[in-house]
């Protein structure tokens, strides 16, 4: 079975927006991940230990 591709016209922001974003644990990806949220215009809050 192939793999499945996404592009940027198969998903919107728009479910996203009004709510804020949690990025628990940050691991080695989270902070990239928490940024482009951040930089895409979502509100983010990122919980460590």
């Amino acid at each position: 079975m192939p793999a499945q591709m996404y592009y940027d016209q198969d998903a919107g922001l728009s479910l996203l927006k009004g709510k804020t974003i949690a990025i628990i644990g940050y691991g080695s990806q989270g902070h990239a991940q928490a940024q482009n949220l951040r930089d895409s215009g979502c509100d983010v809050v990122v919980g460590q230990r």
